[in-house]
């Protein structure tokens, strides 16, 4: 069962594991991001809008909304800095599992993720900034992850960069070189596909966690805790082995 999956967090990569590892991770980011929503009203992976609500809050005199918008911005970036230290900690012991580290912990963030929710309706002045706070570590977490796997290539929650570089290719793919002697202007149609499966992706992860928060609740985080620990439980086993046999 794990062999189909087994490179998709291994320390040997190609650019398809790459994307393989890319587009499961975009669709989670989508998923987590739209039930956030639905949550907490906000989503948590628009670092851009999240920092800029904070200069709108700090215009309007709103102290208490801008500092909450500045903790978000500050979770999302304790999440990708948590990424780059699990990542470096595993790789330095020679751990297959290097990568699969931060999926483990946003395994547990989100089953975390998944009680705060449901908690929400009992104590919502305390569990509702928790609860995004967590969803912005969560999202910086990711996005690091495949971020520092495929050297900055992929992003899986930056979802503006991967229109505006479709964008782009698709400008090139409809140019019409007319221009003798001029080099053809030519779109990179690997780089045209990776980007449109990616916020693909993200879109149909975005279509399904909505419906699974809609009509299940917070019960929806355990297929996407699941399937990230599907990733990374191989390597992690193999780790337990050789330790165990060392």
């Amino acid at each position: 069962m794990f062999k189909p999956i087994r490179g998709f967090t291994s320390l040997q990569r190609t650019p398809q594991t790459d994307l393989k590892l890319g587009s499961v991770l975009a669709f989670v980011a989508g998923a987590a991001n739209a039930g956030g929503f639905l949550a907490v009203g906000q989503y948590t992976s628009h670092m851009t809008g999240i920092l800029s609500s904070v200069t709108d809050h700090l215009v309007l005199g709103e102290l208490t909304l801008a500092l909450a918008s500045l903790g978000a911005v500050l979770a999302f970036l304790l999440g990708a800095m948590t990424t780059a230290g699990l990542v470096n900690w595993g790789m330095r012991r020679e751990l297959r599992s290097a990568y699969g580290l931060p999926l483990i912990l946003e395994t547990a963030a989100l089953l975390v993720f998944g009680l705060f929710g449901a908690a929400i309706g009992f104590m919502t002045p305390i569990f509702l900034p928790l609860t995004v706070v967590l969803l912005c570590f969560i999202m910086g977490l990711q996005n690091a992850v495949i971020t520092k796997i495929s050297h900055a290539t992929i992003r899986t929650t930056h979802v503006t960069g991967l229109v505006t570089d479709l964008g782009i290719e698709l400008g090139k793919l409809v140019y019409v070189n007319r221009q003798p002697g001029a080099a053809p202007v030519r779109a990179d149609r690997h780089r045209l596909r990776v980007h449109a499966q990616l916020i693909a992706c993200f879109f149909l992860g975005g279509f399904a966690g909505a419906l699974g928060f809609k009509h299940l609740g917070f019960v929806s985080t355990v297929p996407l805790a699941l399937m990230l620990l599907l990733l990374v439980t191989r390597p992690v086993l193999d780790d337990w082995q050789r330790l165990r046999t060392s």
